[in-house]
């Protein structure tokens, strides 16, 4: 019998996706033990309240034409269809559900770590799941961490979506900080600029 399948799971409002989260799940897909990344699109994090965030299936859509002809990179909805705001134990939850013998590992950068005991069912999360944690710069990691907690390296860049909207918002280009598939889809649409 095959061992299952190994799939890191990237949650983000990705508002928009950009070069940064892109390099980061490609090389969480390649560099390690992992068979793929999938990118989770959460309608609204209960973190991020009242942020301004582009419809769902905008943001979709663009991680669709980001992630385009990598066969390691997949994006789901699995959130747009559970209460809101979403909570990751009861994403892993439908997606244990939904794919019986893949075993999903959540990633996630090291400035989120601290904060993990303080999400819905951490307990659950910390026993049922592996978690692989990317350092960031400026945030230590808690020692000693957790059993079922890996640190992975990955190249990480100071890019944000909040600086990518206010270029957009100021007329300033956005060439290379986002795919140029979803340059062309933000300015078709003329997200973020009005």
């Amino acid at each position: 019998m095959s061992s299952p399948q190994r799939v890191g799971l990237l949650f983000g409002s990705f508002n928009p996706i950009h070069v940064g989260h892109l390099i980061l799940a490609n090389h969480l897909a390649t560099r390690t033990d992992l068979d793929a990344v999938w990118l989770v699109v959460s309608p609204q994090s209960p973190f991020k309240v009242g942020e301004e965030l582009l419809a769902e299936q905008a943001r979709l859509h663009l991680v669709q034409l980001a992630i385009a002809g990598n066969e390691r990179l997949r994006v789901l909805d699995v959130e747009f269809g559970l209460p809101k705001p979403s909570y990751t134990i009861d994403t892993l939850d439908e997606l244990s559900r939904q794919y019986p013998g893949t075993e999903f590992i959540l990633l996630m950068g090291g400035d989120n770590l601290p904060g993990l005991p303080r999400w819905k069912s951490a307990d659950r999360l910390l026993t049922e799941f592996k978690v692989y944690v990317y350092p960031r710069p400026g945030y230590a990691l808690p020692e000693p961490l957790p059993a079922q907690v890996r640190v992975v390296e990955a190249p990480l860049l100071d890019i944000s979506a909040t600086f990518i909207r206010s270029s957009i918002r100021a007329g300033q280009s956005i060439r290379y900080l986002v795919p140029e598939s979803v340059e062309r889809e933000i300015k078709a649409q003329r997200y973020w600029q009005d």
